[in-house]
């Protein structure tokens, strides 16, 4: 079979036994470092991908809405983190999965618990969210005056109970290497452990759970750590690549992209392929600040080849995305044929794409698709 005579228009393709294999890869750096292993679903948001986790022993994801936590509710996920700060309006939606469900929910205000003590009839587990450094949200680690104030309202709640601290090390995305990874994820590993050890005599079995894709891929160093919750790693992406979080050949998804148009004088290609396709996220490529929006593969009969060089993917408008290239470049690739891009951050592509084509021409549907 050949994949190609399926594509017509963008189309986002996913090679499964690489994804199982990362999958695979995950579980197994969790059961070395005797963590729990939550992956976070709002890279993939489909159900026949939750499945490959399901047949591998998982049975604790976490999700970034409601909405996903309803999504995989319905098919059969009884344990969920929603990793992200309450919203104080969804309140009906969160009652009505903690009556289903093991719901695991963050707050970070004192507002968040009085609602959920009024508005709730079923009981939720509670995170208290902690910022470890990439100053999104969350309570800064060391104010444990804060925390300690969120904790006596939590004590007092009937419908809360406390679960422990959540950290997500964002800041890892910035990083400039792999060592630059590994510092930030001790730093952060540290301030948990302390932070820990300040509440440990109040909730003894309180938890701590840590997701990232760069330190969950490349460290072994999670003492005090509980819980993982890793999402990128099981598609990874350009992103992922330039970090050093894995190998180019566990990219899972690459963009296929029909050729539209060619211009010699300038040396570019045109493709079908926007950012309501990729988004527009991109890397500096140098120190002039070129962006890049993709890099190059040729699309294969089972498959995608390794980066090409020659060229990249670097300007995107709506429906169209421009390939700077050589002249060597140029000339390999004519008007209808396809290219391949892998993406910059596979969440942001999948999310926009909403399905994938599987190498063996199967359709996977996302969410709400």
């Amino acid at each position: 079979m050949d994949i190609r005579t399926h594509i017509k228009k963008p189309t986002l393709l996913l090679d499964k036994a690489k994804c199982i294999n990362n999958i695979k890869s995950m579980i197994d750096r969790a059961k070395r470092c005797n963590l729990t292993f939550r992956p976070h679903f709002k890279t993939h948001q489909a159900a026949e991908i939750g499945e490959w986790f399901r047949e591998l022993g998982v049975d604790k994801i976490a999700v970034s809405s409601l909405q996903m936590a309803q999504y995989f509710a319905e098919h059969n996920w009884r344990d969920i983190t929603v990793a992200m700060p309450v919203n104080l309006r969804e309140m009906d939606t969160i009652d009505e999965l903690a009556g289903k469900i093991t719901l695991n929910i963050l707050v970070e205000s004192a507002e968040s618990i009085h609602h959920l003590e009024a508005e709730l009839n079923h009981k939720v587990n509670a995170y208290i969210k902690v910022d470890t450094g990439y100053h999104r949200t969350g309570i800064i680690a060391d104010d444990t005056d804060s925390i300690q104030s969120l904790l006596n309202y939590i004590k007092a709640s009937s419908q809360i109970k406390f679960k422990g601290f959540l950290a997500h090390s964002g800041q890892n995305y910035n990083a400039s290497d792999t060592n630059e990874i590994l510092k930030n994820h001790k730093e952060c590993v540290l301030e948990l452990n302390e932070l820990k050890d300040v509440f440990r005599s109040q909730f003894p079995d309180l938890e701590v759970s840590l997701g990232d894709t760069p330190a969950c891929s490349i460290s072994d160093e999670f003492y005090g750590i509980d819980e993982i919750r890793p999402g990128n790693f099981v598609f990874y992406d350009m992103m992922q690549f330039v970090l050093g979080s894995c190998e180019e050949n566990e990219i899972a998804v690459a963009m296929a992209c029909p050729i539209i148009a060619k211009h010699a004088n300038r040396n570019e290609i045109v493709i079908y392929g926007g950012g309501i396709h990729f988004s527009k996220e991109y890397l500096e490529a140098d120190d002039e600040g070129t962006k890049l929006f993709g890099s190059l593969v040729n699309i294969k009969p089972d498959g995608w080849s390794p980066i090409m060089n020659g060229g990249f993917l670097a300007k995107l408008s709506q429906e169209h995305g421009i390939i700077k290239c050589n002249e060597d470049f140029f000339k390999e690739f004519q008007v209808g044929d396809l290219i391949g891009i892998l993406p910059i951050h596979s969440c942001m592509t999948a999310n926009l794409m909403g399905q994938y084509l599987t190498l063996e021409a199967e359709t996977i549907k996302m969410m709400g698709k």
